[in-house]
């Protein structure tokens, strides 16, 4: 038998060696590469009845806000209201001075009494022919004159005592004793308002409002009002006022300056506890019916496009578009790409690309979906 040279097989051996060793390491490269199904929480989709609310900012009015001025110039003599008081209609807020006027008018009267002397003096004179008739007339017009002077004088001296114009609150006054005031003051002496009821005024833009006007019921603008959902009012420190109001009256006409149709709700507020320059947001409900859902938290976005993750199959999570209808705080109303019923990675959209393996772990929808109660009938 012929012998192997030794410098034959340990070549031969070392290349066997280094064949199983690279092999090896493929091997444990491509198991290191290969990707390893993480665990997700998944959601089933649900289909909810859904309101979501349009905000608008409002201000508020009583429903008489009426201003008190003076009818005649004087000074402040008294002040018997104070701001906040509910007074009647007719009550005295304010007195002003009179001395002088009643010095004119007792000097107008006067006057008067002169003038009726004389008409008596020359009404059986002309009966009998002795003087004109003209003299008598003369002295009838005169008579008449120095009546009116009175009256007006006397109409200063009833302007002095300033009266409510209507039953209400008293706002701020503006005015105390010794201040001088007059018709042409620019500010008001104060105002009252009736706030059994308040306004709130607030507005759309044209696109909102004829998307708006267009989807409720009814065939004319009254029709549509009458069908208008109730109305919330969020009050300035963020608390919901505890009455829902009613939207009374739209102005269709666009408002050339602002570009918005104005509206304007009533609240009740037997309470009393808003009054006219008070601010907030008005609440506008729309109400979407078995509405595909999703929490916000699941999706993500690319290129202004919103994407989630379904899951096929518990395995595999795979990238799919969807098309958003409105949002509501943290939910997602839906329009189309997913439908009720599939599943879908609920939290880590971040971490996954498509097609990529997971181990789908089963949770609640409202588990992840917080604060569904204040969204969901």
């Amino acid at each position: 038998m012929k012998k192997i040279p030794l410098t034959f097989i340990i070549p031969s051996i070392l290349c066997v060696l280094l064949f199983l060793t690279s092999c090896g390491n493929d091997s444990r490269n491509q198991m290191q590469q290969a990707p390893q199904a993480m665990p997700f929480p998944v959601v089933t989709v649900p289909s909810e009845t859904v309101t979501a609310y349009s905000t608008y900012p409002t201000s508020l009015e009583g429903i008489v806000d009426s201003e008190v001025r003076a009818k005649t110039s004087g000074y402040i003599t008294d002040v018997l209201v104070d701001a906040g008081q509910k007074v009647k209609k007719g009550q005295t807020l304010f007195k002003l001075e009179t001395q002088s006027l009643s010095q004119d008018a007792a000097a107008a009267k006067a006057n008067v009494a002169a003038a009726q002397v004389e008409v008596d003096k020359l009404k059986p004179l002309v009966e009998k022919n002795i003087i004109s008739n003209v003299q008598l007339e003369t002295a009838k017009a005169k008579l008449a004159q120095a009546q009116s002077g009175y009256n007006s004088i006397a109409a200063n001296i009833g302007y002095s005592t300033i009266k409510s114009p209507v039953d209400g609150f008293v706002g701020a006054i503006n005015f105390r004793e010794g201040a001088l005031v007059s018709p042409t003051s620019q500010v008001p002496m104060t105002t009252v308002a009736d706030i059994e009821k308040i306004y709130a005024f607030f507005s759309m833009n044209e696109k909102e409002y004829l998307s708006f006007i267009q989807n409720t019921e009814g065939k004319t603008l009254e029709d549509k009002i009458k069908n208008l959902p109730k109305v919330r009012l969020i009050l300035a420190n963020g608390s919901q006022y505890g009455e829902e109001g009613t939207i009374q009256t739209i102005n269709p006409q666009v408002d050339p300056a602002t570009g918005t149709v104005s509206f304007r709700a009533v609240f009740d507020n037997s309470a009393h506890i808003l009054s006219s320059g008070y601010s907030g947001k008005i609440q506008l409900p729309k109400t979407y019916t078995d509405a595909t859902v999703v929490p916000a938290m699941s999706t993500y976005e690319r290129q202004g496009v919103t994407y989630v993750y379904k899951v096929q199959g518990d395995t595999l999570a795979t990238s799919a578009s969807i098309n958003i209808l409105d949002k509501v705080d943290n939910l997602i109303i839906v329009k189309d790409g997913i439908v009720p019923g599939d599943k879908i990675v609920a939290k880590g959209v971040g971490k996954l690309r498509d097609q990529t393996p997971i181990i789908a772990q089963r949770v609640d929808f409202d588990s992840i979906a917080k604060g569904l109660d204040k969204v969901f009938k």
